[in-house]
């Protein structure tokens, strides 16, 4: 991939977030976002600047297009409610635009759009289409959209604290159940046929412990020896289990231990742990494999350069509600998300996942 270079400072305000200012900001509260922003004064070897002048001037990298049209198309997995995702990658979004127009020869009316799919298998299957560009997504996602040609790993994010997360089944704390292997024949919800930390790595321990599983991911799974629900994010697995709907709940560690989901004192009066997963590699950042090499650079540079308030959401502020899970990135492939493969090989999930 190609070597980082100095974000060009004179490329203009990011939008109402303000996304280039703040950038010694972070909100994961480690000391440092891993990316210095570029130069502090925007001076260039022209000679004096101008608004005028930086605007005009010819962007020093190779020409990239994105599909041959005008549209960067970045999707977003449902992870949360759609209209939190909005707001908090809305600023990065327009970092995206700003940085790539400024740095990369492209078409004059240049634009980035933001879709959330429907769930993770739409966002991967667009990204094979061409209909997308870049995608943020699970790691199980992207290890089904490597298997399939669809997509690419670039970036893994940073959050919480760490570069790898953890998965958890849960039970309500009046529950009789208290092993894997007492699921059997009860309802359990999940987020997402491919979430990582909100069905594999929890089927794959049920299966494991002795449960049939049927033919998931695939199919409905009638003919798994449980009934699984999909609730469509981690959150929505959790409601339905304080609501009473299901007898277990699959999910993300950090609805557990952060204020993503409920506060933890709130789980604790609610929620028993029955089994967890640790060691899950932090979700990737994704694109097509339809792109050619310069575009896919581009937007991997993009992310290695983005100062931290990109990541700070629709208020430009560290620590507040709208804030993106993560604040930092690092250069990723593949290789850094073999464990989840080889989980979804315990499930039989190859290439032909998507035929039919």
């Amino acid at each position: 991939m190609r070597k980082r270079r100095n974000f060009l400072k004179g490329i203009g305000a990011l939008g109402a977030a303000g996304v280039i200012a703040g950038c010694s900001g972070n909100n994961s509260g480690d000391g440092g976002s891993g990316s210095d922003g570029g130069s502090s004064d925007g001076s260039s070897s022209e000679g004096e600047s101008t608004d005028t002048e930086t605007a005009t001037d010819t962007p020093s990298g190779p020409e990239v297009t994105f599909g041959g049209n005008e549209e960067l198309n970045f999707n977003l997995s449902p992870s949360v409610p759609q209209e939190d995702l909005y707001v908090q990658y809305a600023p990065l979004r327009d970092y995206l635009e700003e940085y790539i127009t400024g740095n990369f020869d492209v078409p004059p009316a240049l634009d980035a759009q933001m879709n959330v799919g429907s769930n993770y298998s739409a966002v991967i299957q667009a990204l094979g289409q061409g209909t997308a560009n870049l995608a943020e997504t699970g790691p199980f996602a992207a290890a089904v959209g490597h298997q399939t040609d669809n997509s690419e790993v670039i970036v893994q994010r940073f959050g919480y604290g760490g570069w790898t997360y953890k998965s958890i089944i849960a039970t309500p704390n009046d529950s009789s159940i208290s092993s894997l292997s007492d699921l059997s024949g009860k309802s359990v919800a999940f987020s997402d046929p491919l979430s990582t930390s909100g069905f594999l790595f929890p089927t794959a321990a049920m299966k494991e412990a002795g449960i049939d599983v049927g033919n998931l991911p695939e199919g409905n799974g009638s003919q798994a020896g449980f009934e699984p629900i999909f609730a469509g994010g981690h959150v929505q697995s959790y409601t339905l289990l304080v609501q009473g709907e299901v007898d277990a709940a699959a999910m993300g560690g950090f609805v557990r231990d952060t204020k993503t989901g409920p506060a933890p004192e709130e789980w604790q009066s609610n929620a028993t742990t029955l089994h967890e997963d640790t060691g899950l590699p932090r979700a990737p950042i994704v694109v097509s494999s339809a792109l050619d090499d310069d575009a896919k650079n581009a937007i991997q540079e993009a992310f290695l350069e983005a100062p931290a308030s990109a990541f700070d959401g629709a208020d430009g502020e560290d620590g507040t509600d709208d804030d993106l899970w993560f604040s930092k990135v690092r250069e990723a492939s593949i290789d850094d998300y073999q464990i989840v493969i080889d989980k979804a090989e315990t499930l039989g999930v190859g290439a032909d996942f998507f035929s039919g």
